[in-house]
């Protein structure tokens, strides 16, 4: 099964447990570092994320992920906050941090590049709209597109 797919489906099973312990699923991610695969989920709540929270998470997700078994390959589980530089995937994410700075993360170039930053436009199911730093504008169409962060701006 391809990573974005394991992502979704990680996603879904774990948005309700996430929510049911008062905090926000903040992100999936599942790639692979060197010769092994890590799957990171990240969560959020108004007052910050402790040490406590991720590891309630991550016995949860982790008995749940056994049951279900979605994941063929062994990985290795890490529950964390968002940080600085969050990944954006839900349309929350996209409304919340509209305007803001971000990176997107192509799967094929665009351009000769393969990592674009700019300005956080308007998004839907099809399309992301990024402004670039020239004054140019950018509608790229979401499934084009591996990953959005928050760009750390300085």
């Amino acid at each position: 099964m391809q990573s974005k797919k394991i992502q979704d489906l990680v996603y879904t099973l774990a948005k309700p447990v996430v929510e049911e312990k008062g905090l926000e699923l903040a992100g999936v991610e599942y790639v692979k570092e060197g010769p092994n695969w890590y799957l990171r989920i990240y969560i959020d709540k108004e007052t910050g994320v402790d040490h406590e929270d991720c590891e309630t998470v991550s016995r949860v997700i982790s008995d749940l992920l056994d049951k279900k078994d979605p994941i063929q390959q062994s990985y290795f589980l890490e529950v964390s906050s968002p940080g600085i530089e969050r990944i954006l995937q839900t349309e929350k994410d996209f409304n919340k941090f509209k305007s803001r700075q971000i990176v997107v993360h192509l799967y094929t170039p665009f351009e000769g590049q393969k990592k674009l930053k700019g300005t956080l436009g308007n998004v839907n199911k099809e399309t992301l709209e990024l402004q670039l730093e020239n004054g140019g504008e950018l509608q790229l169409s979401r499934d084009k597109i591996a990953q959005v962060r928050l760009a750390w701006e300085e």
